[in-house]
């Protein structure tokens, strides 16, 4: 029987510096990892600081990079890249995701901008992914983004995700809220593209809520209640890959914590849903460091 090694299991939250008093009052009982941003967190003391090690301390984290730009055209901040190494390693987190993206240019753009789907942008990448996990000595996972414009695309952007991870041998963030925001924005269909995803290299997933802009116009938000058709693809990922740790998204208009525990409450049901039919997991070491 084939088991499933992941860095962390079950149901997850994204920790935000605002659900640092709720989260105390409320408990974890239903949380069975956590993440945040490191660049929100790294060199941060005081009781900020003390806040943070009391949740890594209590249950498993991993971490979503917001400022690595791997794809941008400035050369890669290693100085930064030592810094996040020791963060990851004083906290034991589990595993390090970003976005497959990129957000500089000879300084921050603050947004996350498109790759070309490029066989040039693919080699590009995959030399700067293997740079970083010298440089963590660690494997990294990478998130498919949402888009809403293509530039100079010579290729589909399930066959340029497939590439890069393939080329990079790193692993994948499965944001099924982007799958659903880039269908409805570009027209195709989420579960043909789900389906094509490399399921063996999924760390983990996300699941968020957006804004509808227009009828064919969804904006990637974190800034509200998932939806059912999200919902439906997260389902629909579980039928086909099995069960993956699972991580709820919320940004800002942060509802009650009782709220956002019932969004976890529902990963969890899905997972128990689908666990029966699925191999036995495994937690990786912490940091699931390369050889």
């Amino acid at each position: 029987m084939n088991i499933r090694a992941f860095p962390v299991k079950g149901a997850g939250l994204g920790l935000r510096r605002a659900l640092l008093g709720p989260l105390r009052s409320h408990g974890l009982d239903a949380v069975d990892f956590m993440e945040v941003a490191p660049e929100n967190w790294m060199g941060v003391g005081g009781r900020y600081g003390k806040a943070l090690r009391e949740f890594t301390r209590a249950v498993p984290f991993v971490c979503h990079g917001l400022s690595l730009s791997i794809g941008g055209p400035s050369p890669l901040d290693e100085t930064f890249l030592h810094r996040l190494k020791q963060f990851l390693d004083e906290h034991e987190i589990r595993c390090y995701s970003e976005h497959l993206s990129y957000c500089t240019d000879d300084g921050h753009l603050y947004d996350l901008m498109p790759i070309p789907f490029t066989a040039e942008a693919v080699d590009y990448v995959v030399d700067r992914v293997r740079r970083v996990q010298d440089i963590l000595e660690r494997r990294i996972a990478l998130e498919n983004v949402s888009y809403y414009a293509a530039p100079g695309a010579e290729m589909d952007e399930i066959e340029f995700i497939n590439a890069v991870l393939d080329q990079a041998d790193c692993d994948l963030l499965l944001d099924v809220n982007n799958i659903y925001v880039n269908s409805i924005n570009h027209r195709y269909d989420a579960r043909d593209f789900l389906k094509s995803l490399p399921g063996h290299r999924i760390a983990y997933g996300h699941i968020a809520g957006h804004y509808n802009e227009a009828e064919d116009l969804i904006v990637d938000t974190h800034g509200a209640d998932v939806i059912p058709g999200v919902w439906d693809i997260l389902e629909e990922a579980y039928r086909v890959f099995g069960v993956f740790p699972t991580l709820l998204e919320r940004d800002f208009n942060i509802p009650p914590v009782e709220e956002l525990m019932t969004e976890v409450h529902q990963i969890t049901a899905l997972q128990e849903k689908y666990q029966i039919n699925d191999s036995p997991t495994q937690e990786k070491a912490p940091g699931r460091k390369q050889a």
